[in-house]
Order: C-alpha cells, then structure tokens, then sequence
C-alpha cells in the first residue's frame, strides 16, 4: 500500500486524469462524440485529477 502514496503514483494520476480531459475537448470540437460524452470523459478525468490532489496532501501529512 505504500506505493499509493509515492510521488510517482500521484504525479501519474494527474497525467491519467488529465488525457480523457484533453482528449474530450478535441474529440468534441471535431464532432468525434457527443456532449454527454465528452462531459462523461471530464468527469473521469476530473476525478482521477482530485484523486491525485488528496493523495498529495495525505503524502504532506505523513512526511511531518
């Protein structure tokens, strides 16, 4: 479990969330899929971002 909380696993997180939300905005501008879905695919992507972020302030509170 000690793995979840190291700086690898938390910046990779962030970059997990941040493709489906990038790649929802150019699918949906070039018609590839719909708003419901693209909003679906933000979503995703914003969770694993905040994923990310309580992972980071949880490994701030173990380092003190």
């Amino acid at each position: 479990m000690d793995w979840l909380f190291t700086r690898e696993t938390v910046v990779g997180l962030a970059v997990l969330g941040a493709l489906p939300s990038v790649a929802a905005s150019m699918l949906q501008v070039r018609g590839g899929i719909s708003a419901t879905r693209a909003k679906q695919l933000t979503l995703i992507g914003y969770g694993l971002m905040g994923l990310s972020m309580l992972l980071f302030i949880a490994v701030g509170f173990q380092s003190h």
